[in-house]
């Protein structure tokens, strides 16, 4: 996975568009912080093109979405979702996420987390990998200035997967996240740290509050990925595939006749995997072993 070094001016430049611009226009209009986030940070170093904008405000995401879309008229369509405290911006070919900055707390037997306003800082805190941590500032006097407190940038340019903070907490606190960094290691060809590795093993029964639904959605985008192979590495090796196929788990031995070795499983395995695959991607959750579901 190629990947650019982005000086403060060259991100502003790759800003240098009209929704950013009214984003910008909106947020110091109400006098607030505001940051495209995430996905599409890590995509500009990866130089993924995106239409998908997540933007975090210090303050309420909401009230900006509502000012976009007053600044681009009637041909924008705006979505709020109170209960979230999250509001959506759709405008000819893109999508643009708001959401008060915040952080986050969970209890053990859920992966809902009890939300409350927070700074920059808590909203970094809360996400999953470093590499998705990165933030850039919309704001006109700081217009493109990178904020990365966790050097994500680096671990873009080291092909490395790691969490902001513990790995055992942010994996203990969603679960799915094991799922995702499984995920991200395997589309992007990336290596995962060596505690982040190792929490995984230790976290795994934690998958078990996960839906269905929402690792097969993880299980897809694993299978879809260019080398699906390393990604059931990683589930088997850290114990996640036990709880996810165990009876893909349960083929993996080696065959004998007269006491020698005749052939290994592999064979059997890919024909499983593509069967499961199959039944994955057209079928949801049926995919999945009952106790998953």
């Amino acid at each position: 996975m190629s990947m650019r070094n982005l000086t403060n001016a060259e991100l502003a430049q790759i800003l240098d568009k009209d929704i950013f611009h009214e984003i910008s226009e909106a947020a110091d209009a109400l006098s607030v912080e505001c940051y495209v986030v995430g996905g599409y940070v890590r995509d500009l170093f990866l130089e993924r093109p995106s239409n998908d904008i997540d933007v975090v405000v210090v303050g309420s995401g909401i009230e900006v979405a509502s000012a976009l879309k007053k600044k681009l008229g009637k041909k924008a369509h705006l979505s709020v979702f109170r209960n979230f405290g999250t509001a959506q911006v759709k405008y000819k070919d893109t999508e643009v996420e708001f959401v008060g900055a915040r952080k986050e707390s969970y209890n053990r037997d859920s992966r809902k987390p009890i939300v409350e306003d927070g700074t920059l800082e808590d909203d970094q805190n809360r996400r999953d990998f470093t590499i998705n941590a990165m933030a850039v500032c919309l704001n006109k006097d700081r217009f493109g200035e990178l904020v990365d407190p966790f050097d994500g940038v680096y671990d873009l340019e080291d092909g490395i997967i790691a969490t902001p903070l513990d790995p055992d907490i942010t994996f203990s606190d969603d679960p799915l996240r094991m799922m995702r960094c499984v995920r991200f290691a395997t589309q992007l060809n990336f290596q995962i740290e060596d505690e982040t590795y190792a929490a995984l093993s230790r976290n795994a029964e934690r998958l078990k509050i996960i839906s269905g639904e929402r690792i097969c959605d993880e299980m897809n985008k694993i299978m879809l990925s260019k080398h699906p192979s390393s990604g059931f590495y990683y589930l088997k090796d850290t114990g996640l595939l036990d709880l996810i196929l165990p009876e893909l788990v349960a083929m993996d031995k080696v065959e004998t006749r007269n006491g020698k070795p005749t052939r290994t499983i592999t064979t059997i395995r890919w024909r499983f995997w593509r069967m499961c695959a199959n039944i994955l991607i057209t079928s949801g959750s049926a995919g999945l072993p009952s106790s998953m579901i």
